[in-house]
């Protein structure tokens, strides 16, 4: 495997697992101290890697949920798979102090600044919302004048992951919306909905921000991406706004 110029700037070290929070039933985060901690941009990734007594490696990328300005640690969201290689080990064998190793921070194309502004469209499907949490948490801390939407897809209300903290925000926070989406549950306050991401929902979101969002950001599975990414254009954004990060087959 070709290592990047990026790669050799940020070698491996070890981390260690310094707190453990479970999300949802089958969520957890983690929040892991490197021995050098670097900062990032609110939206990138750590590359997480495994190694097996006899030698075998399993290596996985996991976005950043924790803000830049929570200086030390990073916050990854790890959700059970249970044909995973590195899922498996999070759920079932990490606690705390539990050691391995990490690279990173990575990534540029979906990223935010709190000098990059706004209005701000954020739309996460499932474990999607990690690198959007980080976003939401960042904006808070460095820009809370700037206005943000977060719409946040999950199958029930149990489901959500970050769910009291968003609702919290959304609560204490003038500038901030959180909108949810169930599909498989009703809605319990009357800005959700108990349905899929649908046209007239994201038109819902759109309204909400008033002016058109200067940065949009998109993250969740490849159909829910393309289904969003289609209602977002149908309704009047630019491409050049949007900006996606998908995982899964």
């Amino acid at each position: 495997m070709t290592t990047t110029a990026g790669e050799a700037a940020y070698p491996w070290q070890t981390a260690v697992v310094e707190r453990v929070d479970g999300q949802t039933p089958t969520v957890k985060s983690f929040r892991l101290r490197p021995l050098q901690w670097r900062s990032f941009r609110a939206g990138q990734h750590l590359d997480i890697r495994l190694t097996a007594p006899d030698g075998y490696q399993a290596q996985r990328s996991y976005s950043i949920a924790s803000a830049p300005e929570l200086a030390g640690v990073y916050e990854i969201v790890v959700e059970h798979l249970e044909d995973g290689e590195v899922s498996p080990f999070f759920h079932d064998v990490a606690e705390l102090g539990t050691t391995f190793e990490v690279r990173g921070p990575f990534g540029g194309h979906f990223a935010w600044n709190a000098k990059d502004g706004g209005p701000l469209l954020l739309i996460g499907g499932g474990s999607g919302i990690a690198p959007l949490m980080s976003i939401v948490r960042h904006r808070a801390a460095a820009a809370g004048d700037v206005r943000g939407v977060l719409l946040q897809a999950a199958r029930t209300f149990d489901d959500v992951i970050f769910r009291d903290e968003l609702l919290a925000r959304d609560l204490a926070e003038a500038n901030f919306d959180l909108i949810l989406s169930l599909s498989r549950d009703h809605a319990r306050r009357p800005q959700d909905a108990g349905r899929r991401v649908d046209a007239e929902l994201v038109r819902t979101v759109l309204a909400k921000l008033k002016d058109p969002p200067r940065w949009t950001f998109v993250c969740g599975s490849n159909p829910f991406v393309e289904t969003v990414t289609g209602h977002l254009l149908d309704g009047g954004l630019n491409s050049q706004t949007i900006w996606t990060e998908r995982y899964g087959g």
